[in-house]
């Protein structure tokens, strides 16, 4: 039977309103940037990042990495701070610097990901796929909502996470050592109109 994440992991993925979670430790192959989302650089490491997920999804899936194992590919995450203080007005997007990232299934190991990297470069020869990384990292308590609307429509919904967290006595802290804040994309963009994406925007909480 297979893997649905929207399913199997609702409590993680699909917040009803604000909510406290403890989220456990996950692998992820990631991909780090600097500068504005809409780029083609960015593009391209969107692209690398799904290029070897479905690769081991389908190694998985033909029972090539052990016990077959069928799943739908987690959703594209990521986090993000800014060069300047992101508190200090408008962000400029060209000033970002992000970590992307998309979740793997725990059967997954470093050596996995390692074996497949140059075979999935040849076909799609994008260099993004040679700059990924296999991480681990455990978030551990974190606040989080579900965004529904435009990424440039997440301040006012930042704003309502950040009143629960005073209401509650809670502070944030950087996640993954260096980010502001953590994304998840539910929706695709290039399908999807602008007021109806899917978000999932979490603090990570000190």
């Amino acid at each position: 039977m297979k893997y649905e994440w929207r399913k199997a992991e609702k409590e993680i993925y699909l917040p009803k309103k604000i909510e406290l979670q403890t989220i456990p430790r996950y692998k992820f192959i990631a991909l780090t940037g600097k500068g504005n989302p809409n780029s083609e650089n960015f593009s391209n490491q969107v692209a690398a990042l799904y290029a070897l997920s479905y690769t081991l999804r389908m190694l998985l899936k033909k029972g090539a990495l052990g016990e077959p194992f069928e799943y739908t590919v987690y959703p594209l995450e990521g986090v993000w701070t800014s060069e300047k203080d992101p508190g200090a007005g408008p962000i400029n997007k060209e000033q970002l610097i992000y970590q992307i990232m998309i979740r793997q299934p725990n059967q997954i190991t470093k050596e996995d990901f390692l074996a497949i990297v140059e075979s999935t470069f040849k076909k799609k020869q994008n260099e993004a796929i040679r700059e990924a990384e296999f991480i681990e990292y455990e978030e551990g308590r974190v606040v989080q909502t579900l965004h529904l609307g435009s990424y440039d429509e997440e301040p006012a919904t930042f704003a309502k996470m950040q009143q629960f967290m005073d209401e509650e006595n809670l502070q944030r802290a950087n996640t993954m050592e260096h980010y502001i804040h953590r994304e998840i994309y539910l929706s695709d963009p290039r399908k999807v109109d602008p007021a109806k994406q899917k978000t999932v925007l979490r603090y990570k909480l000190k």
